[in-house]
């Protein structure tokens, strides 16, 4: 009984797509113009958007590069404020992120600012040019986190910087950055008395980067904190 119930229901099974079907097929000939003009709508925003990036975007990001070169100078002689601000003849990187912001090379300048207000020791602004940085080089990346979780830390707010550290380090695992946030975090967690945090990631560092300089420094800091929370 059950396999002629299957059987019988067969047919209206196939009835039910072909009606389907041939909705289908009324509605776009119904609507034929308004599903042309939709497809050619999106084909014309496709190609103005290539058209924009490959006659606008790309021309002024070479553009914003070639202005800052002389900005970078500075920047690699630690003449911050020129770097930032420019020397009357060249723009400097607050000049290229306001006149190239959509641009690569304008998160680049982001990401220079954002160090240069860090070595002035002007945190709140690094921070906010830091975050602003976006990039596909994930070590660079993980060096911008990493600054942010210093600026954190000296403006004394110690569990945000802890937090960057250790979005850094694991932003990309690699031999350096890595066991380098990963420590520096495990720091701040030990300078809080937070041991049980700083002794997990001291593990960490010792079992996943046991050939860093931290790694070599790990089993130290390790029995530090096992006799800190033994205590």
């Amino acid at each position: 009984m059950a396999k002629n119930n299957v059987k019988d229901q067969q047919p209206d099974g196939l009835e039910s797509v072909e009606q389907t079907l041939n909705r289908t097929e009324l509605f776009i000939e119904d609507n034929r113009n308004i599903i042309m003009y939709v497809v050619l709508g999106v084909v014309a925003v496709i190609a103005i958007f290539f058209a924009f990036r490959r006659f606008y975007i790309e021309p002024k990001n070479n553009e914003a590069s070639a202005a800052m070169y002389v900005a970078e100078q500075y920047f690699q002689k630690d003449s911050f404020n020129l770097a930032l601000n420019g020397d009357g003849n060249n723009d400097g990187f607050l000049d290229i992120i306001d006149e190239y912001g959509i641009t690569k090379t304008a998160k680049l300048a982001n990401y220079y600012a954002g160090l240069c207000f860090m070595y002035g020791g002007n945190y709140e602004d690094a921070i906010k040019h830091l975050k602003k940085f976006k990039s596909s080089d994930l070590t660079l990346g993980s060096i911008a986190l990493g600054a942010i979780g210093d600026a954190y830390v000296e403006m004394g707010e110690l569990s945000k910087g802890a937090s960057y550290y250790e979005k850094a380090a694991n932003n990309v695992k690699n031999e350096f950055t890595s066991p380098l946030y990963l420590n520096k975090a495990a720091q701040v967690y030990e300078n809080r008395g937070s041991y049980k945090k700083a002794l997990k990631l001291y593990t960490q560092i010792k079992t996943d980067f046991a050939s860093s300089q931290e790694g070599r420094s790990a089993e130290k800091n390790i029995a530090k904190m096992n006799a800190l929370l033994a205590k």
